[in-house]
């Protein structure tokens, strides 16, 4: 939503620019509007190119909150406490997004919201993550507070030429070269009370929400996408842990995989793939840790099985940053 407002900061003619993609910048007040997600991409690459801005994808995100996604936001905000909200927004995000997913974890007294990119295609990743983190960061200050900060603020693409803008918004020195987009705070948040609790409220957005889902296309299968893009790196990545997720019998389960010509080690390889691609493209990780973190055995595992995939292994295909198309994707956000 903020696209439009911020290119006009920069003395870009926002109707020009957006003219190119066939749109509108009217379509963008509209919190329920969506686009496909690889629109989105080659937007988000065009908007830094011609405002000279490495970073515009945060300063979009900065100025993006619970409103800006509409039904889902209102159900997060009239929710009981912090950890409910965020349930909300794992849950439906994908109603705006589904071209990449939120991801909530807690270990050790430590909660990680994040953000994972699930299409592997996509040119322009580092600027969605920032303006993803960045939106899960003001979500985060509405729900908690304005006192709240996180403790650590993880990228999951290189170290950009300036820092500073990430610096000075996060409050914190993010890292970057980090196997996931997060945002890390102390568990005692999740439990405080929100003011804008409203029963009522809550019941009505959750009435649209639930009309929203109807409407989704969505299948079982891409749930499944998105879901173990979440798992991937969890050594409880099976099928009757994916299956209980998604509130449906392994039996039901293999069957939709199978009505699609798949199964579920070859979706989860396909996942593990694209994670890699991404590590590989974004970060400058080495191979070995991104084969641990990924579940392999050790990196000569690793190396076997991205070359079945790629053609080539893990380090050339990073010498050419991922240039050549891997394989279509038919997902959209």
């Amino acid at each position: 939503m903020a696209i439009p407002s911020v290119l006009a900061e920069f003395g870009v003619d926002p109707g020009q620019l957006l003219a190119e993609f066939e749109l509108d910048a009217a379509y963008f007040a509209d919190p329920e509007n969506t686009l496909a997600f690889a629109t989105v991409d080659r937007l988000f690459g065009r908007c830094a190119e011609r405002t000279a801005c490495a970073h515009f994808g945060l300063l979009v995100g900065a100025r993006a909150g619970t409103s800006s996604l509409g039904a889902v936001g209102y159900l997060m905000q009239s929710a009981p406490d912090v950890r409910s909200a965020l349930g909300v927004l794992t849950q439906h995000m994908h109603l705006h997004d589904r071209g990449a997913t939120p991801t909530l974890e807690i270990d050790n007294g430590h909660v990680a919201l994040g953000y994972a990119i699930v299409d592997v295609n996509v040119e322009h990743g580092e600027q969605m993550i920032a303006g993803g983190v960045a939106l899960g960061y003001n979500i985060l200050r509405s729900l908690c507070g304005t006192h709240w900060r996180p403790e650590e603020v993880h990228f999951a693409f290189a170290t950009p030429r300036d820092t500073g803008p990430y610096r000075a918004f996060f409050h914190v020195r993010p890292q970057f070269d980090r196997e996931r987009s997060a945002l890390i705070f102390p568990e005692r948040w999740l439990a405080t009370p929100l003011a804008g609790v409203d029963p009522w409220l809550h019941r009505f957005m959750l009435e649209r929400v639930r009309e929203l889902q109807g409407l989704s296309t969505d299948d079982l299968v891409e749930r499944l996408r998105r879901l173990l893009k979440l798992m991937i790196m969890s050594p409880e990545c099976s099928i009757e842990t994916a299956a209980k997720q998604l509130g449906v019998s392994v039996r039901t389960l293999k069957r939709h995989l199978a009505a699609q010509g798949s199964s579920y080690r070859r979706l989860r390889d396909e996942v593990r793939f694209d994670s890699a691609c991404q590590l590989l493209r974004q970060t400058s990780t080495p191979a070995n840790q991104i084969a641990s973190v990924l579940g392999y055995a050790d990196a000569a595992a690793f190396s076997r099985a991205f070359s079945r995939w790629a053609g080539t292994g893990p380090a050339r295909w990073r010498a050419y940053k991922g240039q050549r198309p891997i394989r279509k994707a038919a997902r959209h956000g």
